[in-house]
């Protein structure tokens, strides 16, 4: 059996952009992204702090040391540049495994999105 379990998440950070025009994803910083163990074209879930929302799409990477955080496509309606969201990504592994793994979660300084 093989249960889905946290794999990485980065905790709190703002959106620094919304981009309805472009195909979809969500672009991350990729000094972020190396932090928390995530992956171009990765599935995220991306939870909306600020009014509630919760969808899944996948990653793209930003330029390095740039903090940006911008939703692209359909799902950019649901965001607001300064909306603080946190972004998850799960791992399907062994009963067994998932009770001695430990998920990477990252604190960016909430300002800026950088690391700490």
């Amino acid at each position: 059996m093989k249960i889905q379990i946290l794999k990485s998440k980065i905790h709190r950070v703002k959106v620094t952009g919304a981009d309805l025009n472009y195909i979809g994803s969500i672009t991350i910083d990729e000094d972020l992204m190396d932090a928390a163990n995530i992956i171009e074209g990765e599935k995220i879930q991306i939870v909306n702090n600020n009014n509630g929302e919760r969808f899944d799409t996948y990653v793209i990477p930003g330029k390095r040391n740039s903090g940006e955080i911008t939703v692209n496509g359909a799902a950019a309606r649901k965001v607001q540049v300064d909306d603080v969201l946190i972004l998850i990504t799960y791992a399907f592994m062994s009963l067994k495994k998932a009770k001695s793994f430990n998920p990477t979660i990252v604190f960016p300084d909430e300002k800026t999105n950088l690391l700490k």
